[in-house]
């Protein structure tokens, strides 16, 4: 727990907030079999006032929506506050085939008699947990009205055929979607009320230093700053509307940047995490442009990480 909290005090985030958390974790046990579910994340989010507005809101038993464009940390910070509550995790990642069975669970025949093969929705409730729901925009209705009664003051799902189960106290649920993916919708007023909303700030040039320095410790520091220089060119190229969010990808960077750690030369590492991932042929020349800008082809892995 210490570690967790010592996060929080290094974010400088309010510290009634803090003593809260710690209650919060004291008063919730996870079961044994669900600890397996409970892990640091890979990535930490970094921000205090978002940090704040997340946790008070779970303090107070509401749900939360992270909006936002693409590279903004939304299942950053979602993995991050279960991690902050100590909460087993439960993924849904919604798709135009998700249904109500796959989130309740479905019937199966086990030891001669049917029985319900619980769904992540069903043991999210059952033992308390975060469920992040992961492009929650392309949900189907079928698979929205699960949601209602289990977002709302009831605080149940009634699962046909079995029983009405209550939800734990300590189980709480995090949407998250961006804006103009193909299969997207806009969410109907209902669900949307059920969610307090959380508008994810851009990546700036502090947040992006702490990802930065966290993941790759041993980076130099004109290496750092051209490669921070890199996203932020990109995204604004975005913002402008000059290329899509293709190329506007923290995940690709960190990944080349794996690569070039383990000695592949940076011009080709970003191709593949950066340049790449713009099909059109015109848009993959603009980000060529700009990566030629930050990253020289002379480069080798020297050039951007200490021996």
């Amino acid at each position: 727990m210490e570690h967790t909290l010592d996060f929080l005090r290094e974010q400088k985030v309010d510290e009634r907030l803090i003593q809260d958390v710690e209650l919060f974790r004291k008063s919730y046990t996870v079961e044994t079999e669900e600890e397996k579910r409970v892990a640091e994340p890979d990535m930490l989010f970094y921000g205090k006032e978002v940090l704040e507005m997340a946790i008070a809101a779970l303090l107070e038993g509401e749900n939360l929506l992270l909006t936002g464009a693409k590279a903004t940390g939304k299942n950053v910070l979602a993995e991050t506050l279960a991690w902050i509550f100590h909460r087993p995790v439960y993924n849904v990642s919604f798709h135009v085939n998700t249904n109500s069975g796959d989130l309740i669970g479905t019937d199966t025949f086990l030891d001669n008699e049917v029985q319900l093969r619980k769904g992540s929705i069903y043991r999210c409730a059952q033992y308390g947990g975060f469920g992040i729901l992961d492009e929650i925009n392309m949900a189907k209705n079928d698979a929205v009205s699960v949601l209602h009664a289990s977002l709302d003051y009831r605080r149940c799902i009634d699962v046909p055929g079995y029983d009405k189960i209550d939800m734990h106290p300590a189980a709480r649920f995090i949407g998250t979607m961006n804006y103009g993916y193909a299969g997207t919708k806009e969410l109907n007023e209902a669900l949307v009320s059920r969610f307090l909303v959380i508008d994810m700030p851009q990546q700036d040039e502090e947040t992006l230093e702490f990802i930065f320095q966290s993941k790759f410790p041993g980076m130099k520091e004109n290496a750092l700053k051209q490669w921070i220089g890199l996203f932020l060119d990109l995204q604004l190229k975005a913002q402008n509307g000059e290329i899509t969010t293709k190329a506007v990808d923290l995940r690709g960077i960190l990944g080349a940047m794996k690569a070039i750690h383990r000695g592949l030369q940076p011009a080709l590492a970003v191709k593949m995490g950066v340049v790449n991932k713009s099909f059109d042929v015109f848009e993959k020349e603009i980000v060529q442009d700009v990566v030629m800008t930050r990253i020289p082809q002379s480069w080798t892995a020297a050039d951007v990480f200490e021996d």
